[in-house]
């Protein structure tokens, strides 16, 4: 598993405090704000909306906090948020992709931009990096919903392209384009998803030593703690120890 994804999940694991659980609603309101004012302020008619309410309430956001983030999307002085996605790189050559949603691009881009040159990166041009990966979907179930045959059954039959199992649960990929429709069948055979999201999967992984992976965490961290940073990728993998380490610390 790359470096950066075992990363997140050790983390989130040890990060149900109410320092994280309020920066993630914060990410998730403004994302289903978004969605909300893209398209039609209806779940069910609004697939980007049905989707950021659907992970929203993975996290156990409260159902009044989705409904005025709705709400919010309506509203004649409400924020325009825009998308905006960072690419560059990181020590050891490492690529990228912060993905951010800001309603104003000169602050967010000086606080990305400081963020890579604090922790020994360049921050690069849009596109530079984003070859390196794929663009697909991703439906995450806890490990407890199958076995590994049913799940990649229940995968196959929705029309994904691959399942990935461990002790942390199971993760479906689908083409990015049909994640809603892919979601929605495998729902029904394997209950909600824990999450469903669009994300950029590296294409190939760089091995980091612990010294470089120490900066790298460091540097996703930075970013993620940003308010207008919704999503940060990366294509590094961390050693084995440091991973220990990191599980036992």
């Amino acid at each position: 598993m790359a470096g950066h994804s075992q990363f997140k999940n050790i983390m989130h694991k040890k990060g149900a405090a109410d320092a994280r659980r309020s920066k993630a609603f914060s990410k998730l309101a403004r994302e289903i704000t978004v969605a909300a004012k893209l398209g039609i302020p209806d779940p069910k008619m609004n697939s980007r909306l049905r989707l950021a309410v659907q992970n929203a309430r993975a996290e156990n956001m409260p159902k009044d906090n989705i409904d005025r983030a709705i709400k919010k999307a309506q509203a004649a002085d409400g924020d325009n948020f825009e998308e905006v996605r960072y690419e560059g790189y990181g020590p050891g050559g490492v690529a990228v992709i912060v993905e951010t949603l800001t309603d104003n691009r000169n602050r967010t881009a000086s606080a990305v931009r400081a963020a890579f040159t604090k922790n020994g990166g360049a921050l690069g041009e849009t596109g530079s990096v984003s070859f390196m990966f794929d663009r697909v979907g991703e439906i995450s179930f806890k490990r407890e919903v199958g076995s590994d045959d049913a799940v990649m059954d229940a995968a196959i039959e929705a029309g994904a392209d691959d399942v990935t199992s461990s002790e942390d649960g199971h993760v479906v990929v689908c083409a990015f384009e049909s994640i809603g429709e892919v979601s929605e069948a495998i729902a029904e055979t394997l209950g909600e998803p824990e999450s469903v999201k669009v994300v950029w999967k590296p294409q190939n992984l760089v091995p980091v030593d612990e010294d470089k992976g120490e900066t790298l965490l460091k540097l996703v961290a930075q970013l993620e703690d940003d308010d207008d940073v919704q999503n940060v990728f990366a294509n590094f993998e961390l050693p084995d120890e440091m991973l220990a380490k990191l599980a036992a610390a």
